[in-house]
């Protein structure tokens, strides 16, 4: 083989270059794109297989009466009903107690005593068809009466504090101050929750649509009784989970269960409505917040509260959301006092979980609206505001108030390249407004961090010289086969082509926390550096054998190995596969953690008679580390972005005072299409990879970038251009909807008098 190139001439680490960093076409799309893409409602129904459907809570907080199933159990085609009694006592999922005083779950796979929320499942029809079963569950007839009117109650509570922010706050020369209220929003991924369920011995296989199926392998352990060896779960392709699937849902526990109780497989498939209304939400936090600076516009002390409803259960990551907004703040700013306090209280709505971004995007918000409006205060600005607070380069790796620890980047750079992206955007903006339009300019610089613990994986070189990867991260549409492959690729000397990547199922993976938290290219990826290295060096003795040559004269070369000055006598990972197996695993655990970070401008215009807001521009410069395949990389930023787009003016799920859901539907709840993307989108990412402690790849978190800046850039530019009109925004409720911007827009304020 010739030095430098791999057999289908593409040059590879050896030679010039190596596959990390290179635009690869996701291996995953031919597929998918063609209906051989295999789902959990894909995979194929075992003979015997049982249909279900679940019966809700109408009310929340009612006592469960009576529950009557002889007209379901009458019903053609219906098999069983279960209630909450004929599964017995049950143990409790695990839940990450990030607070001491955290209480158990509360899960409960049916419903019992008093209801927890409408929607909850508080009875299990299965029958022979999915038609049986939805028949059934609307025979069902449930009694109920008056139960616990209180519909909040304390969770748990921190407070962070460095210096005296009070006294800072009292002697500062400007002051001010922002509410946030976000709103609850859906995930809403292209697939809905299923699961599948078949009884195997004395154990239970499952497939399901999950982001972690080894954590949900040892949640259902604990909910089952039953050691976790004897549950298989196998999570195949997965249409979008976003958080939502990062934990077992009551009806995937219901599902195993009555699978192991009737002993035949059962199959159940959300609607789209069930969906909207029992999985988890995002965001919802509110957020208050009051920045001082001194004469010269340099911030001195931050002060904020953050309330996080919880809804009526805990997910494993349930204080994730309020954690990560308390801890990411001041983001990028150096603010000598902080006094921070963090409340999470349940009440009886559907439970809040984890929701790209995951309380990143909410701090991000808080601190940029207080920059905006400190600029406008100050008279400085938006970017000389942001320049003379951000953290320098030099000062970096810093540990902030909050006791993180930023471990690299460069935010004024950040900053000046997005602005140079931007040049002349300003002249513009004034000449526009001049000639009558309203819209604003909006800035945001944000850090982001990625992601700390652990993944695991196993390398096997194949009989035929190929590399089977198996890992403990997940892939839900991210493209994770063709960005492992390529890394794996690049350590082996090998073409992608070459790799096989192994994901999803608990039985062929080694141990893996999943994907959360923008880590598995970083972590998941560098436990694969990590057993790369491990297979060469059993490979290398092999390779020494077979050569007939000193192991130290050995040294890598594409697609095996080459004796040191003479690069002619060469030994292919196929040979060294005939001497026979090798298989090597690896733990990665990242001792720190990567903070990725970037710059947001969005150029807003609003049509003053409607209120419908544009965006005409979306610049942005996100440093995510090392790329592994910027094909990848501008997908998970386009995705992100739109998905941050809805959260700022579209997307809510709104709840009445009786805990009814009004947007249980698409037609009620608002996602973003192609025409809110923005009009011009210019991307850039400098890499400024993470130090090796955190990731044997440099690699930072790019999927949730979107969530985070994009949203505070765009609502940055709505208040600035409400605030040219004479309109202060210092409260917002998200989102900004066409109709909140108009009432805002034509609302008759103090100075026009009381003659109209």
């Amino acid at each position: 083989m010739p030095e430098g190139f791999a057999g289908d001439g593409r040059t590879v680490r050896g030679g010039a270059e190596g596959w990390i960093g290179r635009p690869q076409r996701r291996r995953e799309d031919a597929a998918l794109l063609t209906g051989r893409g295999r789902f959990t409602a894909d995979v194929p129904r075992p003979p015997g297989c049982l249909h279900a459907g679940f019966v809700r809570a109408l009310e929340p907080g009612c006592r469960i009466e009576g529950i009557d199933a002889a007209a379901a159990r009458a019903t053609p085609g219906v098999v069983a009903v279960l209630t909450a009694g004929e599964f017995g006592p049950l143990g409790q999922p695990a839940v990450n107690r990030f607070f001491p005083e955290l209480p158990e779950a509360r899960f409960r796979p049916l419903g019992h005593g008093i209801t927890a929320a409408v929607g909850e499942a508080l009875a299990l029809v299965l029958a022979e068809s999915e038609a049986a079963a939805r028949d059934g569950a609307e025979a069902v007839l449930v009694k109920t009466g008056p139960g616990d009117p209180d519909d909040t109650e304390p969770c748990f509570a921190a407070n962070w504090t460095q210096g005296d922010a009070a006294a800072a706050l009292v002697g500062a020369a400007h002051r001010v101050q922002v509410e946030i209220r976000h709103s609850r929003l859906a995930p809403a991924a292209m697939e809905p929750r299923a699961a599948l369920a078949v009884p195997e011995g004395d154990g239970l296989v499952l497939h399901l649509s999950t982001q972690t199926p080894h954590r949900a392998r040892a949640d259902l352990a604990a909910i089952l009784g039953i050691p976790a060896e004897g549950i298989r779960v196998v999570a195949g392709d997965v249409g979008g989970s976003f958080g939502a699937k990062a934990s077992i849902h009551p009806e995937e526990a219901a599902i195993a269960l009555a699978a192991r109780l009737l002993r035949r497989p059962v199959f159940w498939q959300a609607m789209r409505g069930e969906e909207m209304l029992t999985a988890t939400q995002g965001r919802g936090l509110t957020l208050r917040g009051e920045l001082g600076l001194d004469a010269e516009g340099r911030a001195v002390a931050l002060r904020a509260t953050i309330a996080a409803p919880l809804g009526h259960r805990l997910p494993y990551s349930a204080a994730v959301p309020g954690r990560n907004a308390a801890r990411c703040l001041p983001g990028p700013y150096d603010v000598p006092a902080v006094s921070i306090a963090l409340e999470g209280r349940f009440d009886r709505r559907a439970p809040m979980g984890i929701y790209r971004g995951a309380g990143r995007p909410e701090a991000a918000m808080l601190m940029e609206r207080l920059m905006e409006e400190a600029g406008r205060a100050t008279g400085l600005g938006s970017a000389e505001i942001r320049r003379r607070n951000l953290l320098p380069a030099s000062a970096l790796p810093h540990r902030t108030p909050m006791g993180e620890m930023l471990d690299s980047g460069d935010y004024p750079a950040l900053l000046r390249q997005v602005l140079a992206m931007s040049d002349g955007i300003e002249s513009e903006v004034a000449r526009r407004r001049a000639a009558g339009e309203v819209l604003g300019l909006g800035l945001a610089v944000y850090v982001e961090p990625c992601g700390a613990g652990w993944e695991s994986a196993r390398i096997a070189l194949r009989p035929d010289g190929r590399i089977a990867a198996a890992t403990g991260s997940t892939a839900q549409g991210q493209g994770r086969e063709t960005a492992f492959a390529q890394i794996v690729a690049d350590a082996l000397r090998l073409a992608p082509e070459d790799v096989a990547v192994l994901h999803g199922d608990t039985a062929t993976t080694p141990p893996g926390i999943g994907a959360l938290a923008s880590r598995s290219t970083g972590i998941g990826g560098g436990a694969l550096v990590k057993a790369a290295e491990a297979l060469e060096a059993l490979a290398r003795p092999v390779a020494a054998g077979l050569l007939q040559e000193d192991e130290a004269l050995l040294h890598p070369a594409p697609g095996g190995f080459a004796v040191a000055g003479d690069p002619g006598r060469h030994v292919s990972w196929a040979a060294i596969a005939a001497a026979g197996p090798l298989t090597a695993e690896a733990r990665f655990e990242a001792p720190g953690e990567s903070w990725a970070a970037g710059a947001v401008l969005a150029l807003v215009g609003i049509d003053a008679e409607t209120g419908v807001p544009r965006i005409e521009r979306l610049h942005w410069v996100d440093d995510i580390g090392t790329v592994v395949n910027p094909v990848l990389a501008r997908g998970q930023m386009i995705g992100g972005m739109m998905q941050g787009v809805g959260e700022a003016l579209l997307e809510r799920v709104a709840y009445d005072a009786a805990g009814q859901n009004l947007s249980g539907s698409f037609m009620d709840y608002a996602l973003p299409r192609a025409d809110d993307a923005p009009g011009d989108l210019r991307l850039a990412h400098p890499e400024q990879p993470s130090p090796a402690l955190n990731s044997p790849l440099g690699a930072k978190g790019v999927g949730e970038a979107g969530c985070i800046g994009v949203p505070a850039a765009v609502v940055n530019a709505v208040a600035d251009a409400l605030a040219a009109r004479g309109i202060g925004a210092e409260a917002l409720s998200l989102p900004l909807t066409q109709e909140s911007i108009w009432r805002a827009l034509h609302a008759p304020r103090d100075d026009e008098g009381s003659g109209r």
